[in-house]
């Protein structure tokens, strides 16, 4: 642990930006040195109830910090990272890192221009079950990958797929360590004027094939990613964070093991991770450049969920 507090001040006052004032105020290695939100109400509220000083314009923010975590609107990423990092504060930005991979490529060269650290919030990456599932990938050959979740009235200003898949594809990247030659999907929107509900399959150069479902106007919660490798299926609960080993023993009988997990809330170990990479100057886990990677596939998805709703619609005209 650093002997000096980390100053950090969060961007964003709304659903997920009250999680980060939460984390970050509980921390024994950071202080919370401020909150900024657009909704100048809103934000006077989060400082009253974190203890924080509510700041009256972004351009306040560098002034009281050496690192910012935005968890503003996707839409406003790079219009609100690239000038804090421009000013020399460490950033942690929500996932997805930006709109479109031409605001991603701001961020990315932004960070690397003033040798600042840029880590996007794709949290599962730091699930205690996927980082014991990620020890013992070998060659994953086939991925079954579901999350389901109840609808709620946040994220509506992007996809399922870049709100909730988009941590999915970013570990299948992960394990892949490869991008897919080949996407087939389709999607239609329910509750909101994005797509709700999506089905992907992906194929990838060396066999592997990859199917996910993602659905944020579900009836229940699930988070489940199985994959297949030589010998073995590894299947991951995210909310139980467990991780479970199916193979053959010596004795050709099936064996069960369960790998051992440290459990612990992977904000709070993302954010810790985003400490431990402010102070050593390393590259984060999830950088830029992952984060980015995992926007293009997610974008290349709903272009061919918009082919699909355009072959369909052809179909019923016809």
């Amino acid at each position: 642990m650093s002997e000096k507090l980390h100053r950090v001040v969060v961007v964003g006052a709304g659903a997920f930006g009250r999680n980060h004032l939460r984390i970050v105020k509980e921390s024994p290695r950071a202080e919370l040195a401020g909150v900024f939100d657009a909704d100048a109400a809103k934000a006077r509220a989060a400082g009253e109830e974190f203890g924080c000083p509510a700041l009256a314009s972004l351009d306040e923010v560098p002034a009281h910090a050496s690192a910012a975590i935005v968890a503003v609107p996707t839409t406003a990423h790079a219009a609100v990272a690239c000038p804090l990092l421009a000013a020399g504060l460490d950033v942690l930005v929500e996932k997805p890192i930006a709109l479109n991979d031409s605001d991603a490529r701001a961020l990315v060269e932004t960070a690397s221009k003033h040798a600042r650290i840029l880590q996007c919030g794709h949290l599962e990456r730091f699930n205690p079950a996927v980082q014991a599932a990620m020890r013992v990938v070998t060659i994953p050959l086939f991925f079954e990958v579901h999350r389901l979740s109840l609808f709620t009235p946040r994220s509506l200003d992007v996809s399922v797929v870049s709100d909730l898949m988009i941590h999915d594809l970013d570990i299948l990247l992960a394990m892949t360590k490869d991008l897919p030659n080949e996407v087939r999907a389709a999607g239609i929107s329910i509750l909101s004027k994005k797509v709700d509900i999506a089905s992907v399959r992906l194929a990838f150069p060396n066999g592997c094939v990859a199917n996910l479902t993602a659905s944020r106007v579900s009836t229940e919660k699930v988070r489940k990613l199985r994959f297949f490798q030589p010998g073995q299926y590894v299947s991951i609960d995210y909310a139980r964070q467990d991780c479970t080993i199916i193979g053959v023993d010596a004795e050709k009988q099936v064996s069960f093991e369960q790998l051992p997990v440290e459990k612990g809330e992977p904000l709070k170990r993302q954010f810790d991770h985003f400490l431990d990479c402010s102070e050593t100057r390393s590259t984060p886990l999830v950088d830029g450049v992952a984060a980015s990677r995992a926007l293009a596939l997610a974008r290349d998805i709903l272009a061919k969920i918009e082919e699909h709703a355009e072959l369909v619609a052809r179909h019923l005209r016809a």
